[in-house]
């Protein structure tokens, strides 16, 4: 992004981070990230009965396209936990409990290193 300066007729280009010192709104991909964790909590709360928590841990059958595998929402869930360094965690239990959730998913949107897993298992 660029923005023309005040009686000069130079150009100004402003990286991510530049954007994000100079607006302080989030991190867009963040953004996404924890509203996905937020929609899948509020998912993995309903209960295995409803049909959008089937398609949402469900695999699906018949045959698949040749290719690479698509990546499923949990997949997603997944990776996001992988970065916040709580990798190998049921995620569907622990969604259970919100306070908990809401503090991964906090986690997930500041991306504050790693996070102690053993705090949302206790």
């Amino acid at each position: 992004m660029f923005r023309l300066q005040e009686g000069e007729h130079t150009y100004v280009w402003y990286d991510a981070t530049s954007l994000y010192d100079l607006y302080c709104s989030p991190n867009i991909v963040r953004v996404i990230k924890s509203r996905r964790m937020r929609w899948a909590g509020h998912v993995a709360r309903m209960g295995e009965e409803r049909e959008v928590y089937r398609v949402l841990v469900g695999k699906p059958e018949g045959r698949r396209p040749l290719g690479r595998p698509r990546r499923r929402w949990v997949d997603n869930i997944r990776m996001y936990l992988q970065e916040v360094g709580c990798a190998y965690m049921d995620w569907i239990g622990l969604a259970q409990d919100r306070d908990r959730w809401r503090t991964l998913v906090s986690a997930v949107m500041n991306l504050r290193g790693s996070v102690k897993c053993g705090e949302f298992l206790d």
